[in-house]
């Protein structure tokens, strides 16, 4: 019987390696996303301000490593290093073996493919390394090009959640629309 859990390892793909954040990637992180408020709204996050906040993310980040049902991997380069974006579990249902997978690429790596094949080698480690039965991601109906990410890396579309995501700068709402996928498929 494969452990429930292996908390977040090392995985590679041909263009992509996806591993534990260190401290070393505060600068790319910074200059590539996570500085970036627009992508930092897409993600449902806010942007960090400065290296400082970058850097205490990180430490938190890191700290958690040590729990074996945290997962989040940093989406380095493997041609030149550096950290382009991120994909994580932002939360696992231990009871019900499923997590929600959440990924943001920076904007200059937008559109070349590195989201889909980043979801598609965390898909494939869930389902052969953790005891997980199910993935599911939302993307929110502003935000339509991370529906075709799910859909490329063979998440199914399974509805929506209307008005279910509140902007609280605009005093708007969006749709939430869920994909998901389990182990077999």
């Amino acid at each position: 019987m494969i452990d429930l859990h292996t908390g977040t390892r090392t995985i590679e793909t041909s263009r992509l390696r996806l591993r534990p954040f260190l401290l070393q990637d505060a600068a790319s992180m910074y200059s590539n996303w996570i500085g970036d408020a627009a992508i930092q709204s897409d993600y449902g996050e806010p942007a960090c301000g400065n290296m400082n906040a970058v850097k205490d993310l990180l430490r938190h980040w890191i700290a958690s490593y040590t729990n074996k049902d945290f997962y989040r991997w940093a989406i380095i380069l493997q041609e030149s290093g550096e950290c382009i974006g991120q994909i994580a579990f932002c939360s696992v249902e231990h009871e019900h073996r499923m997590a929600d997978i959440e990924y943001c690429i920076g904007q200059a790596y937008q559109r070349q493919g590195f989201a889909s094949e980043a979801l598609s080698a965390v898909i494939r480690f869930t389902f052969a390394e953790t005891g997980l039965h199910r993935l599911q991601a939302f993307h929110r109906g502003r935000n339509s090009a991370s529906g075709g990410v799910l859909r490329k890396a063979q998440m199914k579309y399974e509805g929506v959640l209307r008005q279910s995501f509140y902007y609280s700068d605009t005093g708007e709402y969006d749709d939430r629309i869920y994909y998901g996928i389990v182990r077999g498929e």
